[in-house]
């Protein structure tokens, strides 16, 4: 098991890394071409795509955030135990359709997409056992 010591640094660690996930959303609409791409589906889908994207980037942000400034409450308390295991199931699941939710056609064969779709996995397995690990570690 990891020390309260060593979940601390990685909680650092990953509030860094989910605010600078979150500031990449600020880029998918020119990244992807949406104003192009979507310009044929209906205003209600049009928007719906910028604005969850906009609240999945504030949600990481939040996370991200929560990570930095709430690191002991986290560790320490039942209720950050309980957010941790909220919190761990999410990216479980963002893992899981990391998987299976995304064709292979997107990244097999292509230099670039494989080496994202590499990073961002081990990323997914990270959070979601930095997380895990929390909830499962008794500090007393």
């Amino acid at each position: 098991m990891m020390t309260p010591e060593a979940i601390f640094i990685h909680f650092r660690i990953i509030g860094i890394l989910l605010i600078g996930l979150s500031m990449v959303h600020l880029i998918f609409p020119s990244y992807f071409n949406w104003n192009e791409d979507l310009k044929n589906i209906s205003l209600i889908n049009r928007q719906m795509m910028n604005i969850h994207t906009f609240f999945i980037a504030l949600v990481v942000l939040l996370m991200g955030i929560l990570c930095l400034c709430s690191t002991e409450d986290l560790i320490h308390t039942q209720l950050g135990k309980q957010v941790s295991l909220g919190i761990g199931i999410f990216w479980f699941i963002r893992m899981v359709i990391q998987f299976f939710g995304y064709s292979s056609e997107l990244w097999k064969g292509k230099v670039f997409e494989t080496v994202v779709h590499v990073l961002f996995s081990t990323l997914w397995v990270y959070l979601t056992t930095m997380f895990l690990l929390n909830y499962f570690t008794d500090v007393r």
